[in-house]
Order: structure tokens, then sequence, then C-alpha cells
């Protein structure tokens, strides 16, 4: 048995974790900063960065307590040094090497991406791999094929905003509370999702990347009208809102399953796997398991803690990159890009 601990600093999310040989999660601590960033509408990076360092020790601690280990039994330190907000990369990062130096512990490395795309296989009793792994975030839209953990390789992403930072910015202009995402999940159950006819864009037949800035503003210029940005708002009923709630995410929920599920047929595998902030969606995972079904394919979606941004998928990478001997030394830097 491999035991390590996992930190994630990489954006609002202070998170520690302990994870036995890539799968078995023994703790999964996260302490959010949601009560710090909604007055502002959105994560403020230096509020951000200054709520991990009050925290990382703390969580840490609970992790190793709630795990019931000490740590001369957890043999590596595994930490996201990419992508993310800098300062709260640099946070993690240093805090992690801080404790590889200290405890004379094998020191990792991980891409946040990386993560969520075998978040699925988290707690699992059998692996979904090889898969189509569609990950959608605040920040990121991708897809991936996963033939095991040590294989990943990109298929394609977003070139603009991506699914998540679509749907913050459309609840802002319906003038719903952060964060935006769960906003419009829990309005769009009251809605018609055929009443707006929003844009799909596609990027050609065969694309594998996402475009979601151009749906964005089809619904800036419904709410306000064209070359307005404001003073629609009054207008609308709450059924109206709750409408276009419902069209908007459809037309995401529409381009998101259909990329994926043609991603599956051009690499040939049976199985689709959804993580990220995103794949908490009600309606993706619904319509996702809907269209996998029609076509005979396995789908699994990263349990529900796993979708957040947790340490728990940190501390599975960072098993298989110890594994192959994929170290970082003390000189390991945060990478925002």
């Amino acid at each position: 048995m491999t035991r390590i601990l996992g930190i994630e600093t990489s954006c609002d999310e202070t998170a520690a974790a302990v994870v036995d040989d890539g799968v078995h999660v023994r703790s999964n601590v996260v302490a959010s900063q949601f009560d710090l960033h909604a007055k502002y509408g959105g994560v403020v990076p230096e509020i951000a960065s200054r709520a991990h360092i009050e925290r990382l020790d703390a969580v840490v601690r609970e992790a190793l307590s709630a795990a019931g280990c000490g740590r001369d039994e957890v043999e590596a330190i595994a930490v996201t040094c990419a992508p993310g907000l800098v300062g709260s990369l640099l946070i993690g990062v240093t805090g992690a090497k801080t404790l590889a130096w200290a405890w004379g512990k094998p020191l990792v490395g991980v891409h946040h991406i990386e993560a969520h795309a075998l978040s699925p296989a988290l707690g699992a009793e059998s692996p979904p791999w090889p898969a189509a792994a569609l990950i959608a975030s605040g920040g990121h839209t991708s897809l991936y094929h996963v033939r095991d953990p040590d294989h990943i390789e990109l298929l394609g992403a977003t070139t603009d905003d991506a699914a998540g930072e679509a749907f913050d910015k459309v609840a802002t202009i319906l003038g719903l509370p952060y964060p935006g995402g769960p906003q419009i999940d829990r309005l769009a159950r009251q809605g018609d999702p055929k009443r707006y006819d929003f844009p799909r864009t596609w990027l050609g037949r065969d694309s594998l990347d996402f475009s979601f800035s151009g749906i964005k503003t089809a619904v800036m210029y419904e709410v306000h009208g064209h070359g307005r940005t404001s003073g629609g708002l009054e207008r609308l009923s709450p059924q109206d809102l709750a409408d276009l709630a419902a069209s908007f995410q459809e037309a995401v929920v529409e381009v998101l399953v259909r990329k994926t599920l043609l991603a599956a047929e051009r690499i040939g595998v049976r199985s689709v796997v959804t993580g990220g902030g995103v794949a908490a969606n009600s309606r993706l995972r619904q319509a996702m398991q809907e269209a996998c079904q029609s076509k005979g394919y396995a789908f699994r979606p990263a349990p529900m803690p796993y979708c957040i941004d947790n340490a728990a998928m940190i501390a599975a990478v960072g098993y298989y990159k110890l594994r192959r001997g994929e170290l970082a030394g003390l000189d390991l830097d945060a990478r925002p890009h």
C-alpha cells in the first residue's frame, strides 16, 4: 500500500487529502472561501492567497487526523503546481515543499486538470479506463483520451470562455448571486429549455474544441437588447429568467455532450467520464447518461465531492507519478498557465 498526502490550492479552495494506492480515499478536507468572495461576485486573487496562508496548516492536520495516520505513514506529498492563480498555487507549493523537506518525503508536482480527468476513478471498485474524459470547470473545458492513469492525451480544449466561465457570466447577466453555475442549474429546472434558441458553436463538423463566448453574448443581447449591456432585467418576469437559464444551459450541455460522444467514437472507447465543477450540473449528468445509454457506452461521472476542487484527486495523480518515478525537487515552482 502506498499512501499519499495531497494538497490543492489552485484557486479558492484550501484542500488536503490522504489517498491509498491512487483510489482509496481515507480523508478529503476542503475549506471553502465562498464567504470571503461572495460579496465581490467572484474570486479575488489576493484574498484567496491570504486565506490559503491562514488555513493550509489546519487543513493538512485535519486531513491526517481524519485518515488516522501520522507523517511516518505518508509515502510522498503531492501538490497542485499548475494551472491556477499564481498566488494561490505558490502557497500550496511552498507548503508542500516545506513538508517534504521537513519530513524527508518525496515531492510530486501535479497538473490540476489531469487530476480532474482521473477523479471519476476515486473510490471505484473497478477503473473506467480507457475512456473519453470531459473536464468542464470555471477555467477549463477540455476533452482527453485516458488510456490509463499513465497515458492521458489532450483531444480538444476551449478556444475562449470555458463552460463554467460562461455559466458564471450569464448568471451575472441574469442578476443571480455568486457562484453562478449552481444558481443557473436550480433556476433552469423551472424553465422551458426550448423558449430561446441560443447558438451552438461547433467550430467545424469534426472539431473537438469548444467556444462559449458567443452564447454568453447572445444571452446579454436577449436580456438587454443589441448595443446595450444593462437596463433590461426589470422588464423580465421570474418565468422569463427561468426560461433564459434553461435555454442557455441546454445549449451548453448539448455542445458538451455531442463533442464528448464524438471524441469517444473517434478514439474507439466504450466509456465516458466527466470531471470538474460543471460536471456537477444536474442537466449535464442527465443528458450525458441518456446519450451514453443510447450508444451503449458506460458513463461514470466523478462523485460529487470530487467534482469541485479537492486534494483527493491530487493525491491520486501523485500516486501514479510516484510509481513512474516522476518526482519534483525543492525548486518546484507554480505555473499559472
